[in-house]
């Protein structure tokens, strides 16, 4: 049996209330921190399928559940001073991503999200 909730607010517990639809639309639909060293492993993640390597410092990122449209704002960062740039557009389902030092590079520690509204 499925559970529902139904709430406008919901209350800090210092006291303060909060809109559920500032947490529903504030809220990261997908996230993934992984590595492409190597074979390309994910460390964590949430709603993400699949990571698929694409070439070296390139990685597209395959969600679980789809957003409703391409235009879901996506983010992310690679570590250690690497810079992390979209390389292509996202679709409803995946997002592609490319680390960067230089030229592209197979970055150790990488983490991207998406936000937007799921279908």
């Amino acid at each position: 049996m499925a559970g529902k909730i139904i709430a406008d607010t919901i209350e800090t517990g210092a006291g303060a209330d909060i809109s559920t639809s500032y947490v529903v639309n504030g809220s990261a639909k997908a996230w993934c921190r992984w590595s492409q060293s190597g074979t390309q492993t994910v460390n964590d993640s949430l709603n993400i399928a699949s990571i698929t390597d694409t070439g070296t410092g390139y990685t597209t990122l395959n969600m679980t559940n789809s957003m409703t449209s391409v235009y879901h704002s996506v983010s992310g960062f690679g570590a250690s001073g690497y810079s992390m740039m979209f390389n292509g557009s996202p679709t409803s389902s995946s997002w592609p991503v490319q680390n960067w030092y230089g030229s592209a590079y197979d970055n150790p520690t990488s983490c991207s999200q998406t936000q937007g509204d799921l279908a």
